[in-house]
């Protein structure tokens, strides 16, 4: 395995000589742009007296690092000091302690193998070079590459065939470092920016104070006042296919743009592009290949990411929405069987084209249309993109099952049936 220090010292000398480039300095030494070069990702740069990298250890490294480390060799030593506030102010490096001491040491390292539990283990002498490196990439608005690359571990899906690639899960694991910095970077952000008035009130994921019961009850209160009332309340539950895998770059970094300050525009542009993955079954392991939509899996910013990506999502004065992350519902309560189905209809209308313009698909065929009613009257059906959304008698949203009357049978019928199961794999214990 790499040591910690090589690592923080690689990821150090790319921020600060990228840097040195932003600000204009030619120095005849800096190999950065040919690094880039390696990457595929930016011009041509022809320097002289190149001196590689070198890097001795008498343990065999890990297969990730083996191929990052040819596209390093063209890297500078670290021979100029770096100006730092964390050098002058004695309480930051303290902040960085904190968030250390408040990680989950139970969380699983990414390809550097640099665990929770050795992070906390850190000498005063390495949490000054994180905060140096934290310090530097707030500063020039730059995210090291190296906390860019994702090892894919695939886990077996419980009473799934194993020759099928559909029946295993694909957990993404991150550096730990990157998702200390990341925690560190969300709670500035969330001081920086009011994400209460940027984020709809009808938007209740990963967000403080809003759980999936608080939106749950407030579907439930909207369909049981329409039903006291003596109205028709229908509704339409979609399914996005592969939100967060799906997430188109330029647009997310289009509203990025128009919703946050330029620093933090810059260094999330950083941190969102030249992203790269890599596949581990077992021993074996996959080449590395560039990610090219989607939020990061498994980081601490992808959530918030979706939720900015989703901000203008297109509302009607006589509709309601919610949405917890991905799983949207609309709801159109009238008392006349026809116009409610409308009022819904036309909002499906509008959604289409917010889709289409942000190239995210809707799975017409796993998403459900109920119409909640105590008596027993037709109702029309709705379709998006000219495909018809099939009627159901009771739908489930965040674990819930709402049944057309709002009995609740289903919902303690399943529930029910889980429990039984759960005993059953714990009679032996009994």
């Amino acid at each position: 395995m790499l040591p910690l220090n090589i690592i923080l010292l690689l990821s150090l000398q790319l921020i600060t000589h990228h840097g040195r480039l932003q600000r204009g300095l030619n120095d005849p030494k800096c190999r950065y742009l040919q690094f880039e070069k390696q990457m595929g990702v930016g011009p041509k740069l022809m320097t002289k007296n190149l001196r590689p990298l070198r890097i001795t250890s008498n343990r065999c490294l890990h297969p990730t690092i083996s191929q990052i480390l040819p596209m390093l060799q063209f890297l500078p030593s670290l021979t100029y000091h770096v100006k730092c506030p964390c050098l002058s102010n004695p309480s930051l490096p303290k902040k960085w302690e904190e968030a250390l001491a408040h990680f989950n040491v139970r969380k699983a390292p990414g390809y550097d193998l640099i665990s929770g539990k050795v992070l906390k283990e850190l000498p005063k002498k390495a949490v000054t070079l994180l905060t140096i490196l934290y310090s530097s990439i707030l500063r020039l608005s730059y995210y090291p590459l190296l906390w860019k690359f994702a090892q894919i571990i695939m886990v077996p899906k419980p009473r799934k065939p194993v020759d099928d690639i559909t029946s295993y899960r694909p957990i993404s694991l991150l550096p730990i470092p990157s998702k200390v910095f990341e925690k560190l970077l969300l709670k500035r952000l969330r001081s920086d920016v009011d994400l209460s008035t940027l984020l709809p009130d009808y938007q209740f994921g990963f967000r403080a104070g809003h759980s999936t019961m608080h939106q749950t009850h407030r579907v439930v209160h909207e369909i049981a006042k329409g039903l006291e009332g003596q109205q028709l309340c229908t509704a339409v539950f979609l399914d996005v296919a592969q939100a967060f895998d799906k997430v188109w770059h330029t647009s997310l970094l289009y509203k990025l743009k128009t919703t946050l300050p330029g620093p933090y525009y810059l260094l999330l542009k950083t941190y969102l592009l030249s992203r790269y993955f890599q596949v581990k079954y077992n021993s074996s392991y996959s080449s590395c290949y560039e990610v090219l939509s989607g939020v990061p899996q498994g980081s601490v910013l992808g959530p918030l990411l979706y939720l900015i990506f989703t901000v203008d999502l297109p509302t009607t004065d006589h509709t309601n929405i919610a949405t917890f992350a991905d799983d949207t519902g609309l709801l159109a309560v009238h008392a006349n069987p026809i116009v409610a189905p409308q009022q819904l209809q036309h909002h499906l209308d509008i959604l289409q084209k917010w889709v289409d313009t942000w190239e995210i698909k809707i799975n017409q065929a796993k998403s459900v249309h109920v119409t909640f009613i105590t008596k027993r009257t037709p109702c029309p059906p709705v379709t998006m993109n000219n495909v018809l959304i099939p009627m159901q008698p009771d739908a489930k949203y965040l674990g819930f099952h709402l049944d057309q009357r709002l009995t609740w049978r289903t919902h303690i019928k399943t529930k029910r049936h889980h429990l039984y199961l759960k005993l059953r794999g714990m009679y032996w214990f009994l």
